[in-house]
C-alpha cells in the first residue's frame, strides 16, 4: 500500500514538472502574444559559424547596409562565440569599442578566445541577465541584436535597459527571420514579423527607421532611440 502511494505521489510530482516545464516552453510576449522561443545552449555553438551562414545570411553584407563609423560603440547582443563580434570590431576599429554581450559564461569563453586567435583587442565580454544586458547608459551609437530578441524571456525589461544604453539618437538593430516567408526554413518560434517586432518595440521608446528586406531571409530592422 505504502510503495502504491509513493508511486502515486511520485508520478504526481513528475506530472507537475512537466507541465511548468510545458508552461515556460510555452512563454509568449504580453503585447503579440508572440511565443517566446528557448535560449540556444552552448551545444549549439558549432551552428553559429557553420559554413552555410555566411550564404544563409550575408552577414557583412548586413553590417555594410549599416554603415557603422570608425570610432563607434557598440554592443552585440546575444554574441554567442563572436561571429559577429569580430565583424564589428574590424569596422568600428582600434579607437572604437565592442561589447560582446551573453547570458552564458561559456560562450563568452569561447568569444575570448576566438578574439584572442585573431588578434582582436577592442572586444569587451560582458556576462548579461535575463532582464538586463548590463552595458553603460547613454553611451551607444549602436546595438545590435543577430537573431536573439524572439528569445528574450524578459523582453519588455530587456529593450527598456538597452535604450536607455543608447546615445540619443542611437540605433537598436534587429536582424530576423522573416515570418512572412514561408519557405525560410526555420521553426516559427524562431521568425517574426516586421509587423511584431514594431508592436513591441514601438511603444517602449524606440522611433522606426526602416526595415532593409535586401537579405536572403532575413529582416534588417533599425529603431533609433
Amino acid at each position: 500500500m505504502e510503495k502504491s502511494r509513493f508511486v502515486i505521489k511520485s508520478r504526481f510530482i513528475a506530472a507537475l514538472l512537466l507541465s511548468a516545464f510545458v508552461c515556460c516552453g510555452q512563454q509568449v510576449h504580453p503585447v503579440t502574444k508572440r511565443r517566446i522561443a528557448q535560449v540556444m545552449g552552448p551545444g549549439g555553438a558549432d551552428w553559429l559559424v557553420r559554413p552555410e551562414r555566411q550564404e544563409e545570411e550575408h552577414p557583412d553584407q548586413a553590417l555594410d547596409a549599416l554603415k557603422i563609423a570608425k570610432g563607434s560603440t557598440v554592443a552585440d547582443i546575444g554574441a554567442g562565440v563572436g561571429y559577429f563580434t569580430w565583424r564589428l570590431a574590424e569596422r568600428v576599429g582600434p579607437e572604437g569599442i565592442v561589447y560582446g554581450e551573453d547570458i552564458q559564461q561559456s560562450m563568452l569563453d569561447q568569444l575570448a578566445r576566438n578574439m584572442k586567435d585573431r588578434h582582436i583587442t577592442n572586444v569587451r565580454p560582458v556576462l548579461g541577465d535575463i532582464d538586463n544586458p548590463k552595458l553603460p547608459k547613454d553611451s551607444l551609437d549602436l546595438i545590435i541584436l543577430v537573431d536573439v530578441y524572439h528569445e528574450f524571456s524578459e523582453p519588455i525589461k530587456m529593450v527598456d535597459r538597452m535604450r536607455e544604453s543608447l546615445k540619443p539618437g542611437g540605433r537598436l538593430v534587429l536582424l530576423e527571420y522573416r515570418a512572412e516567408d514561408p519557405n525560410v526554413p526555420i521553426r516559427p518560434e524562431h521568425k517574426m514579423t516586421l509587423k511584431q517586432v514594431r508592436a513591441e518595440l514601438e511603444p517602449q521608446g524606440l522611433r522606426f527607421d526602416q526595415s532593409i528586406e535586401s537579405l536572403p531571409q532575413q529582416h534588417l530592422i533599425i529603431f533609433r532611440r
